[in-house]
């Protein structure tokens, strides 16, 4: 049998890019770390010479001087199966996964479904395997905003940070949520110009999710007067949780003539319910659905009217929100000054959130 043995090719190093790019080693580091100290002409060179020689960073060298590790943490208060079936979700956490890597960090899906989870993560968080994290489908008094506390670790929040024990929520906590208030009172009162009198709502687990008491609120703002108990209905973000409601409803408030549904996905059982009861739509109820997830919106029978909010441009957002908190590069990830982040309201630099504008999408249920 005859051995041969493995030939070596050596692996381009910082000083081969700087020396084939005719700059100085530190001029490449700064460029392959972003700093704005580099003529634009250099960067393009600079990344040009990495391309053609298959530079790659040392990670591990850079992690023993710059203490970090490339991860984080995305942290969802969801049971897995439930996370996922979810369109918007989906969406979120693929907004937050491009951004990381377009800083060369990734990122480590952790869920908390059951009391000794808490734990589990807790030592995950301290144990110095993620740089920072991103928490969503938080609950009031979860204990995942008090742990990142106590660790100190860099995080964002998906929403509004919910109140823990009675107390108000700590400034300075960073955040990403869409305009739901907003939203809701565009979708009601579109349904009022439309000349609807009795417009009921199913709304989400209030109990659970600020975007779900904002939207119910945005509601009761335009109903103020005119609106009744007997017209909302809870439910849980499910299609058959909207269905069960949307039946609900019915049962109660047989001369309801339009529905404001706290999402797409609630929406779409929410149709099928009004259809298997003879309900035209929007003859008889006009329906208005909320987040404008294309894949339920476009594809409902009629097609939803509805509030949009980017839900992968939120992901983005709260992605960019923690590496600057990380102290990473300022810089927009589309190249250009004129972000979301620039653009969307009650941003400010010493309570970092971020309120992301909604807006209606007209289309044939209302």
């Amino acid at each position: 049998m005859v051995l041969t043995q493995r030939s070596h090719v050596r692996r381009p190093t910082l000083e081969d890019v700087a020396r084939q790019s005719g700059v100085s080693r530190s001029t490449v580091s700064r460029v392959i770390n972003g700093e704005a100290r580099v003529r634009a002409e250099v960067v393009d060179r600079v990344r040009d010479v990495i391309a053609e020689l298959g530079y790659v960073p040392n990670r591990a060298a850079r992690q023993l001087v710059t203490h970090r590790t490339g991860a984080v943490a995305v942290v969802a208060a969801q049971p897995e199966n439930r996370l996922f079936i979810d369109p918007f979700f989906d969406l979120l956490l693929r907004g937050v996964r491009r951004e990381l890597a377009l800083h060369g960090a990734q990122a480590v899906l952790l869920f908390v479904e059951e009391p000794d989870d808490y734990a589990r993560v807790a030592d995950y968080l301290g144990g110095g395997h993620v740089d920072g994290a991103i928490l969503f489908s938080l609950r009031p008094g979860d204990r995942l905003g008090e742990i990142i506390d106590r660790l100190g670790l860099p995080a964002v929040f998906g929403g509004r940070p919910l109140p823990r024990g009675g107390e108000p929520v700590r400034a300075g906590q960073a955040f990403v949520d869409g305009d739901n208030r907003g939203g809701a009172r565009q979708a009601v009162q579109h349904l009022v110009s439309l000349g609807r009198r009795r417009i009921a709502t199913v709304a989400g687990p209030y109990d659970q999710e600020n975007s779900a008491v904002d939207r119910l609120a945005g509601y009761r703002d335009v109903l103020r007067d005119t609106g009744s108990p007997d017209l909302v209905e809870r439910a849980d973000y499910t299609r058959q949780g909207g269905a069960d409601a949307m039946a609900a409803l019915l049962h109660r408030r047989p001369d309801l003539d339009a529905v404001f549904v706290a999402s797409d996905l609630m929406a779409s059982g929410a149709l099928q319910t009004l259809r298997e009861h003879g309900r035209r739509v929007p003859e008889d109820v006009a329906v208005v659905g909320f987040d404008d997830l294309t894949s339920i919106a476009e594809t409902t029978d009629p097609p939803l009217t509805t509030v949009h909010q980017d839900a992968e441009e939120m992901g983005r957002l709260m992605a960019r929100l923690l590496l600057e908190r990380e102290g990473a590069p300022d810089s927009a990830s589309d190249g250009t000054p004129d972000s979301t982040l620039d653009r969307a309201t009650d941003v400010s630099r010493d309570v970092p959130s971020v309120i992301v504008p909604t807006r209606l999408v007209r289309r044939a249920s209302a």
